[in-house]
């Protein structure tokens, strides 16, 4: 991470204004028009890549892949490669591998969490159970790892492997703090950088890499990435407490219900007296939930303020990712990256 706090307001300010959007969903049209063309290059190959003679792998991949989602990580890699000038073709199917990656998580993670929706929309293991689900999700790594191979460097090959390891380090230390209260928040933003940043980082890292840039600026990306994809999660962990459930495409309040530990939660029993803290622990370690207890934990975390720290936090690491792409001179991609910045922390409002 860098150093340097750049405050969001004044990274915002130095773009021009009409970049500057309010809406929720304008906030990514600019990096979304920008790599378009790319970017349908990209679904043609995740089309590609997940067909297989075994027909259950095929549609339940092609339904995770169908539930939408934003692209977000794969824009990141098209969107950085623009950035550093790339004209070539490799970052396409790079960034292919990063969807293929996050894909699988997700099937993973819905396991694991025994989440019944996503994006609004049943979830695969609701549909044909965990195995099949874990199952699809080593099929769609091993076509990530496939792809990054054929794309011949090493150099890449290293990044995502790395990074693959990382995200399941991440998902194992989730488990560990999981129904925790004792969690602390420095253990907390070590799992987030694991099983969320270091995705982001390595989306954003490929674009220099295939571009052949110095490695100031790859470290640049690296930093935009990780800062960002911190603050992109710290605002979902937010957004479970304080979101419509039409807007979160989940069931508000799952993570209090599955006792997962997320920094809300952190900041409110830290600052809880004993009466609180028990009411945490019997909630979260002890799983002994009562009909009222949604509600009780929602007034805590009003009473504590937490969820408006946590997207507190969220703005210092955006301010963070804007200064890291300082390195680089103003240009429409910079201007796009930048709104996806904006994007992570307006999804809080």
């Amino acid at each position: 991470m860098t150093d340097t706090i750049v405050p969001l307001k004044r990274a915002q300010a130095e773009r021009p204004a009409a970049r500057r959007k309010g809406a929720e969903g304008a906030s990514l049209d600019h990096l979304h028009g920008l790599v378009a063309d790319d970017l349908r290059a990209v679904n043609g190959v995740i089309l590609d890549n997940m067909q297989s003679p075994v027909v259950l792998i095929s549609e339940l991949a092609a339904h995770i892949v169908a539930a939408g989602g934003k692209r977000l990580r794969p824009m990141l890699t098209l969107g950085a490669a623009r950035l550093c000038g790339y004209t070539g073709k490799r970052h396409v199917d790079l960034a292919a591998c990063v969807e293929f990656i996050h894909t699988a998580t997700l099937l993973h993670d819905d396991v694991v969490d025994d989440s019944a929706l996503r994006r609004g929309a049943a979830t695969a293991n609701a549909v044909w159970g965990n195995k099949p689900s874990v199952l699809v999700g080593d099929f769609l790594f091993s076509r990530a790892f496939q792809i990054s191979v054929a794309d011949g460097s090493l150099r890449v090959l290293g990044i995502l492997a790395d990074t693959a390891a990382t995200l399941a380090e991440g998902e194992v230390m989730q488990l560990t703090t999981s129904n925790d209260t004792e969690t602390s928040e420095a253990a907390y933003l070590k799992v987030v950088t694991a099983k969320t940043a270091a995705l982001f980082a390595a989306a954003c890292r490929l674009g220099a890499v295939v571009a052949e840039r110095p490695a100031a600026e790859e470290e640049a990306l690296r930093s935009f990435g990780l800062n960002l994809g911190i603050a992109y999660q710290l605002v979902d962990d937010a957004l479970d407490y304080g979101a419509r459930e039409a807007v979160l495409g989940k069931s508000v309040g799952d993570d209090f219900r599955d006792g997962k530990i997320t920094l809300p939660v952190v900041l409110a029993f830290r600052r809880g007296d004993e009466e609180e803290r028990a009411f945490w622990r019997r909630t979260m370690e002890e799983g002994e939930l009562e009909e009222e207890d949604f509600s009780r934990a929602m007034a805590l975390l009003t009473r504590h303020g937490t969820i408006e720290d946590s997207i507190e936090r969220a703005r210092h690491y955006s301010a963070m990712a804007c200064d890291a792409l300082g390195l680089f001179p103003a240009s429409d991609a910079k201007d796009a990256l930048l709104a996806v910045v904006e994007f992570c922390t307006r999804r809080a409002h």
